[in-house]
């Protein structure tokens, strides 16, 4: 049998495994991702992408490409059974440096993913590759794999990611179960190109007799989505005939002009992995979470595993951290996957209600929820989404008792900033793909010794100095010491450290914040942050 050597492979190659190949070439790790499909499924799938999901396809230089494929600021919103909205999520806010919901069509991102790919010289996508066996030891993972002709390869490599979805292959040769429910109710799922209806939002339609979805998509397609009652055929009700009728009774004659795409009924699972990682292999996606659609999270969680994963399995791979920060993953995303799957059983709670009188209830206390300010303003800016934040793992709190408010743990913000050039640039494409160390009108660099300076240099970390805006400095001569200026043109960072009031900030790669504190106090942290790493 033939036998091959690479660094990672990949199993599964949609869209949080082609994101993680990207993140291996953009650290010039050798990776082969085996993709069991011929091509991309012709039909969109994930439809929902937010803010922090596209962060972090920029930091693999690929949000943009994929951004133009997408409609931005898309409002969701609830209907109830007389067709009046009774509740609106219209986020404005863009804190990560993108639009908070951005709907998009799944082969599309796939197709962009795929094509950016194609730069990476380390990767190599292999479709119609399936993997058939793995085995793995102290020193690394064999996976046996039959190619697109049939014939098997024995393929070993230091760490194996499986983002081969919720029956994931890899999962179950390792034992591991998914622990949760499953929904009783299925779903019909329809996908429609040619649309002329006038409603370019989501909308949640909790009709008690038949709830049902409509999602307004690029270039003129759209979803819809109909609960099956209890007692009917599913093979009756996916018939074309049957779909049809059921749009017609929402927009007339104009369902004519309608070409039906797909028409596919969904069991509606929340799961989650039992762990995350086992030995030198580790879940992502639907292969270690499964959420219902509700949130539009499903695709999006499996993004911040990608961005929480890939810099610790490179960073091991270059030998520049022990291999036990890679048993951070699972204690660092467990929870907001966790949390996200409650967030969209609750959501789907509350458009499921199929008895008249409790779905009135419902519609009364959401109208009274709209009379009241904050609250009106908490459902808007879809503040009850569950922020991701990380309480233990790679970070580090100066202060023992950790408040309420401390922002270490937490995503940092991006705002646009003015580089030495004079053009505006989103910050985290200042920060780099590895650590940034940033001060606030501040040499962030220049009290710490040789020995953190070598050792964080190595770790190729960025030193950044943020100057007020039209200060004048941000061409000031640091680049003699290593030190990135720019200036705060929009003076979003001046509010953020006036809020944190320490003015050094130490930035993780998946853009975390790892610890905030002062140049005197910066060299005692880093230091305890390299210990958390070698």
């Amino acid at each position: 049998m033939k036998r091959e050597t690479t660094q990672i492979v990949i199993v599964g190659g949609g869209p949080n495994g082609i994101a993680a190949a990207h993140y291996m070439g953009l650290y010039g790790i050798d990776c082969v991702v085996l993709e069991l499909n011929q091509g991309i499924l012709p039909y969109p799938r994930a439809v929902g992408m937010d803010d922090e999901a596209l962060r972090v396809l920029q930091t693999v230089g690929v949000a943009e490409p994929a951004h133009r494929d997408m409609i931005s600021n898309v409002p969701l919103r609830y209907y109830n059974a007389r067709g009046v909205c009774f509740a609106e999520v219209k986020p404005s806010i863009a804190d990560y440096g993108w639009p908070m919901r951005n709907i998009f069509m799944q082969q599309l991102l796939e197709g962009t993913l795929r094509e950016e790919l194609d730069k990476r010289e380390c990767v190599d996508l292999r479709q119609g590759h399936e993997m058939l066996e793995l085995s793995q030891d102290s020193t690394g993972v064999t996976l046996k794999v039959k190619d697109a002709a049939g014939e098997s390869y024995e393929l070993s490599a230091q760490y194996v990611i499986g983002a081969d979805g919720g029956r994931s292959c890899v999962r179950k040769q390792l034992g591991i179960e998914l622990i949760g429910l499953t929904h009783p109710r299925k779903w019909v799922v329809v996908d429609a190109a040619n649309d002329t209806l006038e409603a370019p939002y989501t909308a949640l339609h909790a009709d008690p007799q038949r709830p049902f979805v409509c999602i307004y998509l690029p270039y003129r397609q759209r979803r819809w989505e109909f609960m099956l009652l209890e007692g009917e055929d599913e093979a009756k009700m996916c018939e074309e005939s049957n779909i049809r009728r059921l749009i017609r009774g929402h927009i007339g004659d104009a369902v004519d002009q309608l070409e039906i795409v797909r028409i596919r009924a969904y069991t509606h699972n929340s799961r989650v992995a039992e762990r995350f990682v086992s030995g030198r292999v580790a879940l992502i996606g639907d292969a270690a979470h499964i959420t219902p659609p509700w949130a539009g999270q499903g695709l999006n969680s499996g993004l911040r595993d990608v961005a929480n994963l890939c810099w610790k399995l490179a960073a091991v791979v270059k030998g520049r951290a022990k291999e036990s920060i890679i048993q951070s993953y699972d204690l660092e995303r467990r929870g907001h996957a966790t949390d996200l799957i409650a967030l969209a059983d609750n959501m789907g709670a509350v458009l499921g209600l199929t008895n008249p009188l409790v779905a009135g209830v419902r519609d009364w206390l959401f109208q009274a929820v709209n009379t009241v300010d904050n609250l009106r303003s908490h459902l808007l800016e879809f503040k009850f989404k569950p922020k991701a934040t990380i309480t233990r793992g790679l970070v580090y709190h100066e202060r023992a008792d950790v408040r309420e408010g401390d922002l270490v743990g937490q995503l940092f913000i991006q705002p646009q900033v003015e580089n030495a050039d004079g053009a505006r640039v989103r910050f985290d494409d200042v920060l780099g793909p590895w650590y940034a160390v940033i001060g606030y009108r501040t040499n962030p660099a220049a009290g710490l010794s040789a020995e953190a300076r070598t050792f964080w240099n190595g770790l190729e970390t960025r030193f950044i100095q943020v100057n007020r805006s039209r200060s004048g400095n941000r061409n000031q001569p640091l680049s003699a010491e290593g030190v990135i200026s720019v200036e705060d043109v929009d003076n979003r960072l001046d509010d953020w450290f006036s809020q944190v009031r320490d003015n050094v900030v130490v930035v993780r790669p998946d853009r975390f914040i790892a610890a905030i504190t002062t140049p005197e106090r910066l060299e005692g942290v880093l230091a305890k942050l390299a210990g958390q790493l070698s």
